[in-house]
């Protein structure tokens, strides 16, 4: 089985959103959008530290789940930008954020998320495995 990682800014997401997360007929493959903090230029590491202790838990759990996985990567932006109340991602109803990093597995039949974890709780082993199983 596969994890198929694509990564989006908010310049761009719409376009990966529509395309990956707007068919109901998906072939079983399990929708997730992972919302992160940007990447710093001089390291790998974002400048969340929850984002940065987040990201290998869900890739594992991902890795090891034994299904086709879609994952769409969303980049909030830098700091100042993301702090900004007016964020589209904190605004648009369908994903309300209220901090990074916030996991969502999608069901593209309702047009909606299944189940949520946001901040603290997305570096949860057993946490990702409840939302995992909600598929």
């Amino acid at each position: 089985m596969t994890v198929e990682k694509v990564d989006a800014t908010v310049a761009d997401f719409d376009g990966h959103f529509e395309k990956l997360f707007a068919a109901a007929d998906d072939g079983g493959k399990v929708k997730l959008l992972l919302f992160l903090a940007d990447r710093e230029p001089s390291s790998s590491l974002t400048w969340c530290p929850d984002c940065n202790v987040a990201e290998p838990v869900i890739y594992e759990k991902l890795e090891s789940l034994g299904k086709d996985v879609v994952l769409l990567r969303a980049f909030v932006g830098d700091k100042p930008t993301w702090r900004d109340p007016a964020h589209p991602w904190r605004v648009d109803p369908r994903f309300g954020l209220k901090g990074v990093p916030t996991l969502l597995l999608w069901d593209a039949s309702k047009g909606a998320a299944k189940g949520r974890l946001e901040d603290d709780e997305a570096n949860v082993a057993d946490k990702i495995d409840a939302l995992l199983r909600l598929d």
